[in-house]
């Protein structure tokens, strides 16, 4: 496969698709594998929207409407570009430090567009490059980048410093990306294992001094954040705490929580869960990220199939590699999963989702040496033919609508995630992953086994 000249391919399948539509013969599928001319380049956009499932899978949408070509950025060393109408927005987000519920209140009541979440592989090159012009530009030792990174209080913060490298980044409030370049610089970060006099010491530094992290980090020797997370996930309520395998009884009980808090409020069920929240109704028995990874990796799908653990399908993989395909990222670092389930695809977690286009992913020889593109190119040959349906057993599709998307958390160094989300309707129907039957329905189809 890796010898495969791409280009060649893309010629024939444009020239397939020519000929298919002078003989007004429908081959939709090659439409997504023909390069389009380029054009403009610009950031990824902040409210992703990827193809349906439907239209990667051929099915005539009830309105026709009015097809959107886009082309493919290629150039993953773009400089930012600012995706807002709106240069007054552009020009605050880069010089005011702004709180997350400022920022959440000016959504609201101005229309700002701002992105959270966590910071792309792009967006990561661009910051890098911005810190580096900046030293060189004023021709500071690498000391004193140090200094200005950490300083010993507020007071002595550059803000023309971190404008300049906020500006480098489209979207991005200048308190994220204060926060972001001192976690990635931060001297303490990447210490490893935590030993059992590091714990002792976190549990009296929090006793004394509550929840202000940047303190406990000070007496800890650790980063504020990995302090934060060794707490909440580790030592809080440690005696109380269970490991190892999860009862049946355990299982229905963080089942019950979770629809009672999403989906009985009209939440995601996968994307709108308060885990502190969940943990303190399982007094505390489980943890947050216990529960977190045994509702999304486990519990949800399984409780979506009416109890039956589901397969994960050749479709399903054809859905996947066309939906990421269709968002135009320039890498795959960029993508908020959360945005590709549908109306008639909502079965898989965003969890699940990523970690399915990762196992592909890898399953290409030399993939780390490859750029996006050259991996999409690949996955969308491989992928360029719908599977067919194998007769087995038929499962129903649940409809879905679209809700509000809320963070998990939102703490003192706004780590926050977002996007939008689908609901599954209750937990009374079944939604599996789809195969194509006669006259347009969706139903199941398993290869192996998730």
């Amino acid at each position: 496969m890796q010898d495969l000249d791409v280009s060649k391919i893309t010629n024939v399948l444009k020239t397939l698709s020519e000929a298919a539509a002078a003989a007004n013969v429908p081959l939709g599928f090659l439409d997504s594998l023909v390069s389009q001319p380029p054009r403009d380049a610009s950031s990824v956009p902040v409210d992703q929207n990827p193809s349906s499932s439907n239209r990667i899978l051929g099915i005539p949408p009830k309105q026709l409407a009015k097809p959107v070509h886009r082309s493919r950025i290629t150039n993953i060393n773009l400089p930012p570009v600012d995706a807002t109408d709106n240069p007054e927005h552009a020009h605050m987000l880069a010089t005011k430090w702004l709180s997350a519920n400022r920022l959440a209140e000016m959504v609201k009541t101005e229309g700002l567009v701002y992105k959270k979440g966590k910071f792309s592989a792009i967006e990561e090159a661009q910051l890098n490059k911005a810190i580096e012009n900046y030293r060189a530009r004023t021709g500071i030792s690498q000391d004193a980048l140090v200094d200005i990174i950490f300083p010993r209080n507020t007071k002595d913060r550059d803000n023309a410093f971190w404008s300049e490298i906020t500006s480098a980044v489209s979207l991005r409030p200048i308190i994220a990306v204060y926060h972001h370049v001192r976690r990635k610089n931060h001297p303490l970060k990447q210490q490893g294992r935590w030993m059992p006099i590091e714990d002792s010491m976190l549990k009296h530094a929090v006793a004394e001094l509550g929840q202000q992290w940047e303190k406990i980090s000070d007496r800890v020797g650790r980063m504020a954040s990995d302090c934060r997370d060794r707490y909440r996930n580790h030592i809080e309520h440690r005696e109380h705490r269970s490991n190892g395998a999860w009862t049946k009884e355990e299982e229905a009980l963080l089942t019950q929580i979770v629809t009672e808090i999403t989906v009985s409020q009209g939440k995601d069920p996968d994307n709108d869960v308060f885990w502190g929240v969940v943990s303190q109704r399982m007094n505390n028995k489980r943890g947050r990220q216990q529960c977190r990874i045994k509702w999304l990796d486990s519990l949800s799908k399984t409780v979506k199939n009416q109890g039956d653990k589901p397969r994960w399908s050749l479709v399903d993989a054809y859905i996947l590699v066309h939906k990421v395909h269709s968002l135009n990222v320039r890498d795959d670092s960029e993508i908020d999963w959360k945005t590709l389930p549908d109306a008639n695809w909502n079965f898989w977690s965003a969890h699940i989702l990523q970690r399915r286009w990762q196992t592909m992913k890898r399953g290409i020889r030399g993939y780390e040496d490859m750029s996006h593109e050259e991996i999409m190119d690949i996955l969308l040959v491989k992928n360029v033919h719908l599977p067919v349906d194998t007769g087995r057993r038929q499962r129903k599709i649940v409809s879905a609508e679209a809700v509000e998307d809320s963070e998990e958390d939102v703490d003192d160094l706004n780590q926050t995630q977002s996007g939008p989300a689908l609901l599954v309707d209750g937990f009374t129907g079944t939604a599996r992953s789809p195969t194509i039957q006669p006259g347009g329905n969706h139903s199941s189809s398993s290869s192996d086994e998730e």
